[in-house]
């Protein structure tokens, strides 16, 4: 009220001049270069959860996780915010771009694109923990600055492309837990390969599916190579003698593949070597001798064939160890007792050998060493000392010879208990809200977790709390030292994993709040995957994935910004500025109140809640979950008809015979509520036979669950492109554009308010059983709730590709940009190629071939084959200039949807095309009736 009296008669324009005047010159030189903003948006439109306060220009607006000089974008880095979608073709326009990190967003998915090549000035590429798939692109050879390219823990395929032998620059080179296959690519003096990355110091290539030998002229003296991850493929052949002359390597992991032969004894030469482990092989020969390697902590040679041999001479003169593994061979003879004696020594896995006599551990044992594991041995009598932790002895002839009650003789149990975790604190009140964690100062908070992966570590005592005190201690040091307001960390459930990693969960509490913000969590994602945190010296290599956060609370200042002091700067201005607030805050208030008098549902949904807060539809259905269990057959995969980035939809049969299609969403999306609701509240008041109709809904038990009328020739995109099995005739493709059109058309003009659908694509039109053309997916959808009003101003949403680009640039919303995004529509469906396809945009392909030579002649190399040729199609030149005008750059120039209704039924008649009749499908093997759809009829925004 103080506001509104205060400002009465104050024209809102009036106050925008003069504070334009009073700031006029502030950011001007931090707005983003056009083209690079744009990018970035059309780049966004392809995700959900994209940061919140990505909203005006980038640069000068200070986005998270955006960082700028002189107006140009220079990295991106979003980690861990649950982003989902795709990364689409239009980063290439970004080439001034250093860093570019998206990782731990595990609904980010689809191939890597293409015209990633083109960022020629990227340092660092880090996209791990994804969700990408496809091949890994030939095309990041082109980035000669790259230094850091990681791509671990994602679905990729393929073989890997010798051209990032072309990576002169890069040092740090991990594919690591994808599957990709086939053979390690190296230079034959016509192709490139991994051999000519001299300054590379990380080969990381675990868990992956490649196979054939390691090439000997992968290695040579040159490299500076410190680690060689190969570990969990399926590499054959022998180990290549050259890998001794890489004498900078600290690190060899070949566990884990089919390799045989003997293992080179120049492998001596690498006197660096911290950690070696050769086990789970097919290694014949004598057992390796690595004395040479003075280093040596950890040594696991297990699993392998070699000879037969007595206890080896180097047992007594490798003093560095901390872990000696050797299961499953055949060694035999007496166990010296100096092995026990080397101070740094942690445990000894000795087990399923020959080992025979006495084991004298002797009185000078090391006070590291917990564990002794002789399994399956020969040992006969024992001499302990003073050793008092964990020896086992089962099946020796020791216990089977009257000392069988021996401690040493059953194999202790293990228990949760004796994992390590952080002390709990000593807290009066221990309770705290089951979201929230109590922090080592006591307070109750909401931590950001994540596991910690150690590929190598020198110590295998992992249940030694002295190692975890230091790992916590540097973690929390990490944070503050790059601002990070932690109060504490906790390192919880350290153990190794069925891939022979230390993993370890860790949580880090948020200071003086109850929540992090989105910066803060991406922050220290990004300390990790940039291997900014120093881990102590024990540890050694690690990846890192964290799990989503859900940003439940935001408290005041947490997101505070550095902000430029501004000189000249008066307290009129602050005066006027906080006038601008005011009055827009009345403003969004009055229109609040407008739009609940429209809607019967706003005010009523609470998503957050049970089913107490349902609002009273008229129409729709209300669904308890139980029904729907048992329409889907409790969800059967079998039924599941599509998924996407925003769920699954199932085919379902309710209790009066009909089917239907039921769209679930995952669980945890505060932008997939929004869609919820949004195409709810749409579809409720819409009805047209050209749009899909809704049957009901349920959130019973916290669900999303949107029912719909079963649809059942699925997506236009699927028969364009073959996968459905329905072919689509020239005719049925007028009948098509004619009965999408139509939908558009009620939603603009007939609509009230009108509603602007935002994401018309061909995954959105659904074919019914006589391939009428059914308008879905309301989730983006907008209402222009003022008559007068010709746009709204929104963040862009929609998919790359159909997007007006006059929209992105502006952020208005008007009914033409549907008009653009049907426009791109009619080439696709005259061309069947996706919108952008291989770096190609079709309606730049179209006005290429059409300027070429004036007329539609040249259309014939890029017309859908399977509609014949152009001569061959009445209405083509009509119906391809309809097309052109509706992407007209400018929206001014393009026709409404009513209009392109009207030239569409001329082109028909031309065409000799009945608009009221709907012909069935033909397909290639199926009955009309037996159509059905196998993709997502309601996609979320991730094709393009």
């Amino acid at each position: 009220m103080e506001c509104g009296s205060c400002l009465h008669g104050v024209g809102l324009g009036c106050l925008v001049c003069l504070l334009i005047l009073a700031l006029g010159t502030l950011f001007t030189s931090a707005d983003t270069l056009p083209n690079e903003a744009s990018a970035l948006v059309g780049v966004a439109s392809n995700w959900k959860n994209s940061p919140r306060n990505w909203l005006g220009d980038p640069c000068s607006s200070n986005w998270d996780g955006v960082k700028c000089s002189n107006s140009h974008i220079t990295s991106i880095t979003l980690s861990n915010l649950g982003i989902s979608g795709i990364l689409s073709e239009e980063i290439e326009v970004c080439q001034s771009w250093f860093i570019w990190n998206l990782s731990y967003n595990l609904d980010l998915n689809g191939p890597i694109p293409h015209s990633i090549g083109n960022l020629v000035k990227l340092q660092n590429l880090i996209l791990v923990g994804c969700g990408f798939s496809g091949n890994i692109p030939a095309e990041l050879g082109r980035l000669s600055s790259l230094s850091f390219l990681s791509l671990s823990s994602n679905h990729l395929r393929g073989p890997i492309p010798g051209a990032l032998g072309n990576l002169s620059s890069v040092s740090w080179l991990d594919i690591t837990d994808n599957m990709i296959s086939g053979s390690i690519p190296v230079s034959d003096g016509t192709n490139l390969g991994l051999d000519m990355l001299t300054n590379c110091q990380h080969f990381h290539f675990g868990k992956n599916n490649l196979s054939g030998p390691i090439p000997p002229s992968l290695f040579h003296s040159e490299m500076k190579l410190l680690h060689v991850i190969l570990d969990n493929n399926h590499l054959s052949g022998s180990i290549p003698t050259t890998l001794g002359l890489v004498g900078t390597l600290e690190a060899v992991r070949l566990d884990g593949n089919e390799l045989s032969g003997n293992v080179p004894p120049n492998l001596n030469n690498l006197t660096r070597l911290v950690d070696l482990r050769l086990s789970n092989n097919q290694l014949t020969g004598p057992l390796p001798n690595p004395t040479g390697m003075d280093g040596l902590t950890y040594l696991d040679m297990s699993n392998n064939s070699f000879d037969e041999s007595e206890v080896p001479a180097w047992f007594s003169t490798s003093p560095s160890l901390t872990t000696i593994i050797l299961e499953n061979l055949s060694i035999s003879g007496q166990i010296p007792t100096s092995l026990f004696n080397y101070s740094l020594l942690q445990t000894a896995r000795l087990r399923n050998n020959r080992f025979n006599g006495t084991l004298d551990l002797g009185d000078q044992i090391s006070s590291q060493l917990s564990l002794v594991d002789l399994q399956h041995n020969n040992i006969q009598k024992i001499n302990t000392g003073n050793y008092s932790q964990e020896l086992i002895l089962v099946d020796n002839p020791y216990c089977e010879e009257g000392e069988s009650v021996s401690k040493y003789c059953t194999i202790p149990q293990q228990s949760s208990d004796t994992m390590y975790s952080t002390p709990p604190p000593n807290c009066r009140n221990s309770l705290c809200p089951l979201d929230q964690d109590m922090d080592s100062h006591c307070s109750c908070s909401c931590p950001f977790r994540g596991t910690i992966y150690f590929l190598l570590q020198n110590f295998s005592d992992i249940n030694n709390p002295s190692h975890y005190f230091s790992l916590e201690t540097s973690l929390y040091n990490g944070c503050l030292e790059y601002q990070v307001p932690v109060s504490s960390v906790s390192v919880l459930n350290p153990y190794i994993n069925n891939d022979h990693y230390l993993q370890i969960d860790l949580k880090f509490f948020p200071a003086r709040k109850v929540y992090f913000d989105e910066s803060e969590v991406f922050l220290i994602s990004s300390l990790f995957n940039n291997r900014n945190f120093t881990v102590p010296h024990e540890f050694g290599l690690y990846s890192f994935r964290g799990k989503q956060y859900i940003f439940q609370g935001t408290v005041t200042g947490s997101k505070s910004k550095k902000v430029p002091p501004v000189i000249g700067a008066t307290v009129g201005v602050i005066v006027i500025l906080s006038a601008i607030i005011c009055l827009h805050i009345l403003h969004k208030k009055r229109k609040a109140k407008e739009a609940a008098s429209r809607f019967q549902f706003s005010g009523l949904w609470n998503l957050s809640t049970s089913s107490s807060s349902i609002p009273q539809l008229t129409g729709p259905r209300i669904f308890s979950f139980e029904e729907i269990r048992k329409c889907t057959k409790n969800f059967l995969e079998e039924n599941c008809i599509g998924s996407g980035a925003y769920g699954k939809v199932y085919r379902g049969v309710l209790a009066d015979g009909q089917v239907v299609a039921v769209k679930r969403a995952q669980q945890g999306s505060a932008q997939g509520n929004q869609e919820f609701k949004t195409e709810i509240e749409m579809l409720s008041r819409v009805h047209h036979k050209n749009l899909v109709n809704l049957v009901g809904l349920c959130i019973d038990h916290n669900e999303r669950i949107v029912v719909y009328e079963y649809v059942p020739n699925g997506t236009l995109r699927e028969s364009l492109s073959g996968k459905s099995g329905t072919r689509l005739d020239w005719k049925r493709r007028l009948r098509v554009a004619h009965g999408a059109a139509s939908g558009l058309a009620y939603l603009h003009e007939l609509a009230d308010p009108p509603i602007i659908h935002r994401d018309i694509k061909s995954n959105n039109i659904l074919l019914g059983h006589r391939l009428n053309a059914k308008v879905s997916d309301f989730g983006l959808s907008r209402t222009l709730f003022d008559d007068t009003k010709r746009y709204t101003t929104t963040q862009v949403k929609g998919t790359v590709g159909y997007l007006d680009p006059e929209y992105y640039m502006t952020q208005q919303l008007t009914a033409k940009s549907d008009v653009f995004s049907f426009g791109v529509l009619l080439l696709e469906l005259v061309t069947a190629r996706k919108p952008l396809e291989e770096g190609q945009y079709v309606v730049r392909q179209v006005k290429d071939a059409i300027d070429k030579q004036k007329n539609l002649c040249n259309l014939d190399e890029i017309l859908d084959p399977t509609i014949a040729t152009v001569n061959a199609l009445p209405g083509l030149e009509s119906f391809i200039d309809l097309a052109m005008k509706c992407v007209e750059e400018a929206s001014r120039d393009r026709p409404s949807m009513s209009e392109v209704v009207k030239e569409i039924e001329n082109i028909m008649q031309v065409a000799d095309v009945n608009s009221t009749a709907e012909s069935g499908p033909t397909s290639a093997g199926k009955s009309g009736e037996d159509l059905e759809y196998s993709s997502d009829p309601f996609s979320p925004r991730t094709e393009s």
